[in-house]
C-alpha cells in the first residue's frame, strides 16, 4: 500500500533510484560484451539461444518484412501510427540545427557546420510487451537530422524456434516476422528505419557497437532497455555514443484539493505497470486528497491485468507527499528532478515558470502522461532517476555533431601571436609557441 508522509519527512532517497548496477550484472555485461568482441556472430548466437531461447539462421530480418508487416497489420493501427508519427515529426522538426558563419573581421573567419551522425542503432525492448512507440520516437528524430543509416536491434520471441523468414507466423498469439511483432516492424517502416535484427540484451548492444560480421557497427546507440541494456551502454560509451543510461520510468504529479483523485490514482499507475520498480509520487498541500488517491489506487490496482507488477512498483516506489503549501510542492519536485510532471492544478501554465527540472510537463486535468507516450509530439525518451537536472529529452539534436571551423589570414596572426605565445609558455607547451612563432 502506498506510503503518505509529510514533507519534513520526505528523504530523496527513498524513492530516486539508484541507476549504479549491482557488481554482478556490470562483470556479467563485461563479459559478453567481451565474448561478443573476440567471437562475433558466433557468441552472437550462443546468447541468443541462452537468453532470447530461439535459434534463427539468420539475425536481419528479410527485405520484405516491412512490407509483409503492413500488409497483415489492422489498417486502422496503422493510420493511428501514421497519425502519431505525424506529430512526434511536426513537432521535432523545430529542433533541426543549422551552422554558421561569423562576419569576417581583420582576416578572421569563424564558424560552425552540423552534421548528421552517419550510423544510428536504435534498441527497442521486447518481452512482455511490444512498443513500437519507442521505434517513432526513436528514428523519426534520427530521420530528421539526416541519419544515414538506422538499425533497429530487438529481441526476437522466445516461443519462435522456427524459421519464419518467409512467411507470417503466430507467436503467443501475436503476428509475427522472424519473431518480431509486426507492429514493431510496421512502425519501422513509417518511421523510415533501414534495417532490423533479431537480436536482443547486452549482446546486441555490444555487436552494434563494434560490429559483427552479421551486424555493422554503428556510430551511436539509443533506446531504452532493461538493467542489462542500460549497463551495456554505458559500458559501451566512448567507443560509441549513447542517449542515455535509462533507469525506472517514473512519474510525480502536483495537485491541489481541486484534483481528481480517480485521475491522479489512474495516471500513477500507468507508471506503476511498466515495472515494480518504477517511482510514482504525488505531492499535495491537501491531505484529504492524499487520502483519497490512496483510497483510489487500492481501487483500480485490482483491476489491472499487470496488477502484480503495479503493486509491488506502488508498496516499494509509491508515495504521496503532504506540504504546506504549492510553493513547497514545487520545491520538493524542482528536488527530485521527475522523469514526467504532471500539474494537476487550476491555470496551470501560471505554473510552467517555478519548473526547473523536469524531463517533460503535462499541463492541466485533460493531460495525462500517456497522451505523450504515443501520441502528442514530445518525445518520450526522457531523462529518469532524477537526471532531468542535467539532461533533456532526445531530440534531433541526438543524431546530429558539430564540427568547428577558423581562418586566420598572415596579418591576423602576426597581430594575435605575442597572446598566443605568452598563453603557451604560461602553460608549458613550447612546441605550441614555436608552431605560432615559426609563421610570424
Amino acid at each position: 500500500m502506498i506510503k503518505i508522509i509529510k514533507s519534513s519527512e520526505f528523504e530523496k532517497d527513498c524513492i530516486v533510484h539508484k541507476t549504479i548496477n549491482s557488481t554482478s550484472i556490470t562483470s556479467s555485461v563485461a563479459m559478453i560484451i567481451a565474448n561478443i568482441i573476440k567471437r562475433g556472430d558466433e557468441a552472437l548466437h550462443e546468447y541468443t539461444e541462452r537468453f532470447d531461447e530461439c535459434s534463427l539462421k539468420s539475425f536481419e530480418l528479410p527485405k520484405d518484412a516491412m512490407e509483409k508487416a503492413l500488409k497483415n497489420l489492422d489498417p486502422d493501427f496503422i493510420k493511428i501510427m501514421e497519425r502519431a508519427a505525424k506529430n512526434i515529426e511536426d513537432f521535432h522538426r523545430n529542433q533541426i540545427q543549422k551552422g554558421f558563419d561569423l562576419p569576417p573581421r581583420n582576416g578572421i573567419i569563424l564558424g560552425q557546420k552540423v552534421n548528421p551522425i552517419e550510423r544510428v542503432g536504435v534498441y527497442v525492448p521486447g518481452g512482455s510487451a511490444s512498443y513500437p512507440s519507442s521505434v517513432l520516437m526513436n528514428c523519426i528524430p534520427a530521420k530528421i537530422a539526416g541519419v544515414k543509416e538506422i538499425i533497429i536491434a530487438t529481441p526476437p520471441s522466445p516461443l519462435c524456434n522456427i524459421d519464419c523468414e518467409d512467411d507470417i507466423c503466430q507467436v503467443d498469439g501475436i503476428t509475427c516476422v522472424n519473431g518480431i511483432d509486426i507492429r514493431v516492424i510496421a512502425a519501422a517502416k513509417i518511421a523510415g528505419a533501414d534495417r532490423i535484427f533479431t537480436i536482443g540484451g547486452a549482446q546486441a548492444i555490444a555487436a552494434l557497437a563494434f560490429g559483427t560480421a552479421s551486424i555493422p557497427r554503428v556510430d551511436k546507440i539509443t533506446g531504452p532497455g532493461n538493467a542489462y541494456v542500460a549497463e551495456a551502454k554505458r559500458q559501451v560509451f566512448g567507443i560509441v555514443g549513447i542517449d542515455m543510461v535509462a533507469g525506472p520510468s517514473d512519474i510525480l504529479i502536483i495537485a491541489d484539493a481541486n484534483a481528481n483523485p480517480e485521475l491522479i490514482a489512474a495516471d500513477m499507475l500507468s507508471q506503476c505497470e511498466h515495472g515494480p520498480d518504477s517511482p510514482a509520487v504525488l505531492i499535495t498541500n491537501s491531505k484529504s486528497l492524499a487520502d483519497k488517491v490512496k483510497k483510489e489506487i487500492e481501487e483500480q490496482l485490482s483491476l489491472l491485468p499487470r496488477k502484480e507488477i503495479a503493486r509491488k512498483a506502488v508498496d516499494d516506489h509509491g508515495l504521496i507527499i503532504v506540504t504546506k503549501s504549492i510553493d513547497e510542492s514545487f520545491e520538493l519536485s524542482n528536488t527530485i528532478s521527475p522523469e514526467h510532471l504532471e500539474i494537476m492544478l487550476e491555470e496551470p501554465f501560471n505554473y510552467l515558470d517555478k519548473v526547473i527540472n523536469a524531463g517533460s510537463v503535462f499541463l492541466g486535468k485533460y493531460t495525462p502522461e500517456a497522451i505523450a507516450d504515443y501520441y502528442a509530439g514530445p518525445n518520450h525518451t526522457l531523462p529518469t532517476s532524477g537526471t532531468s537536472r542535467f539532461s533533456s529529452p532526445l531530440s534531433v539534436e541526438d543524431f546530429i555533431k558539430k564540427t568547428s571551423y577558423t581562418y586566420y589570414s598572415k596579418d591576423a596572426l602576426k597581430a594575435a601571436s605575442e597572446d598566443v605565445i605568452r598563453f603557451a609558455e604560461e602553460e608549458g607547451l613550447r612546441a605550441h609557441a614555436l608552431s605560432i612563432s615559426k609563421r610570424v
